[in-house]
């Protein structure tokens, strides 16, 4: 379906809008108001009593005492207690670093030697007291200052810049001489709110996703001096969310906007066409209107909360999808929507609850060669997807927090809010925001069992079933169970998809194969789904894709 400009839109569409261009400010050594201020009230105040106590540090710092691991996973307990690590990066010299949304600072992790380092952050502390003295001032229970930090880049001139969602802004951290440097996000008047999230430096300049202000932001840093020039590219709607963002090969800059439980679009902003306009223009932002830089694009039926977003092999864009199951391309060259679909989670991430389907939740999508790896939070697995053979292996994360579900009478259970994860070669490196834990997915690890399917597309009338073989083939020797694996695009009853068996009896090195029948029902719409069939135990799943059409 074509979703272009073209033709009725269902959103209110802002014309005349100005691109907020050509800003020129400063870097100030700190932007928090009474940054000096000591309070003698606050002698008397156990800062470690604002912290989370009771259940909630359960909840929120950890259940488990010690990390886990498992043959494709390991984890690392950060020793500093409650850190609630989020956004995580990779530096070249092969250490980990990661934001802190519990101590303000940012840590360091040496894979080689495992061990961390974490630097102490002064501005943050003299915010903290400018925080609790304003709860005092006004009669309220003060609580530690915390924020939460999504976006996280490295850059090269030796620097390491993340965002600070709740107090509007994003920092810098020489790594030379371990200095913080902070930059209040710009913002049209003290009113507005902003929430900068994700982060990437791209080359000379900065790129961040504010959510709450609803625009993309750049910061160019090719000035001398500390001064910096800015833009923002405001949302089209009115009232709206915009989320992630990622440039392809033609240096255009693709991102989401959309009104929550109602609609939204995709937005190719045509950024070297900007800069042209910009370089030639009388003044900076003479005449630079929005709607000349961009195209955009209905969101399909079913995409509800769009966070994730990356540039995938052929230059498609791929959008990962919080609310449910479900993750989407788009290819621009036909202006199409293909909508694909993860595992389902399994009982030890939900418990006990009982609900007609259950959300893995992608959150973030990144490229990894000529691969994808998402967040499915919900699930506790990291997934890699691979677009081209339609293929799909979840990595079981195996740490879980028992507090985020209902695990009454199951000792394994609950989810670690696997938030923040970066690519790194080979390897995937995650936070663990309320087990205090950052991880590595090692995707170099040969895998344990392949899958094939005799058919990738089948054409059914409604009312009618076919069979597909779908084969297992062991290349691992442990006693491991395994399952079938089935998730499907298609909603309500249009498909049903039985297997002659839900299990695997392998254990060895050999094969078994399962028919599996797919039928239509007489009341589908014509349509097309993607079916995900495979095989999965406690710490991965394997499958791939097949196409069914109904006419």
């Amino acid at each position: 379906m074509k979703t272009r400009t073209k033709g009725i839109i269902f959103f209110a569409f802002v014309g005349g809008i100005m691109l907020a261009s050509g800003v020129t400010i400063a870097i100030p050594s700190s932007f928090f108001e009474n940054s000096d201020t000591a309070l003698d009230s606050l002698e008397d105040i156990d800062l470690d009593s604002l912290d989370y106590v009771g259940d909630q540090r359960l909840q929120f710092c950890s259940i488990n005492d010690k990390a886990k691991s498992n043959s494709y996973v390991k984890e690392y307990k950060i020793p500093t207690p409650c850190t609630q690590p989020l956004a995580i990066t990779t530096v070249p010299d092969g250490t980990v670093w990661f934001a802190q949304t519990n101590t303000g600072m940012i840590a360091k992790f040496d894979p080689l030697s495992e061990t961390f380092t974490q630097y102490p952050n002064p501005d943050w502390d003299r915010l903290q007291t400018a925080w609790i003295e304003e709860a005092l001032l006004q009669n309220a229970l003060p609580i530690k200052l915390r924020s939460m930090m999504w976006g996280m880049d490295y850059s090269p001139d030796g620097s390491i810049w993340y965002t600070d969602g709740d107090n509007g802004a994003i920092w810098k951290f020489l790594l030379s001489d371990e200095s913080y440097h902070v930059l209040q996000f710009p913002r049209s008047d003290d009113s507005e709110q902003v929430f900068p999230q994700k982060l990437e430096v791209d080359g000379s300049r900065i790129i961040v996703n504010d959510l709450f202000g609803s625009k993309i932001s750049f910061f160019d840093f090719v000035q001398v001096g500390k001064e910096i020039r800015t833009f923002g590219i405001p949302s089209p709607i009115d009232g709206s969310l915009t989320s992630d963002f990622t440039i392809d090969s033609k240096n255009n800059v693709w991102y989401t906007t959309w009104i929550p439980n109602e609609t939204g679009i995709l937005v190719k902003f045509d950024y070297p066409k900007y800069e042209k306009q910009q370089a030639i223009s009388s003044t900076i932002t003479d005449g630079l209107l929005l709607q000349e830089f961009i195209e955009f694009y209905q969101f399909p039926s079913g995409m509800d909360t769009p966070n994730g977003i990356a540039v995938g092999p052929n230059e498609k864009i791929w959008v990962a999808d919080t609310s449910g199951n479900f993750f989407f391309s788009f290819d621009p060259e036909i202006e199409k929507f293909t909508k694909y679909v993860t595992s389902i989670p399994h009982e030890d991430s939900y418990g006990n609850l009982k609900l007609p389907t259950y959300s893995s939740n992608p959150y973030w999508i990144e490229r990894l060669d000529e691969k994808l790896v998402m967040n499915e939070h919900n699930a506790n697995r990291i997934a890699v997807f691979d677009p081209i053979k339609e293929t799909m292996v979840e990595y079981t994360v195996p740490s879980r927090n028992t507090s985020w579900a209902d695990c009454e009478g199951i000792e394994y259970c609950g989810v670690a809010q696997v938030f923040g994860f970066t690519v790194d070669d080979k390897k995937i490196w995650f936070t663990e925001w309320v087990e205090n834990n950052i991880g590595v997915v090692d995707t170099s690890i040969s895998l344990p069992f392949d899958i094939d399917l005799n058919r990738e597309n089948i054409i059914l009338e409604r009312g009618e079933t076919t069979e597909i073989i779908l084969e297992f083939s062991s290349t691992d020797i442990a006693p491991h169970g395994h399952s079938v694996n089935i998730s499907t695009t298609s909603l309500f009853t249009d498909l049903t998809i039985n297997p002659e068996s839900t299990e695997f009896y392998s254990n060895d090195s050999g094969s078994e194969s399962i028919i599996v029948q797919i039928t239509a029902s007489e009341s589908a719409l014509p349509d097309t789904h993607k079916i995900l069939l495979g095989a999965y135990n406690d710490e991965i799943a394997i499958s791939k894709f097949i196409t069914v059409t109904i006419e």
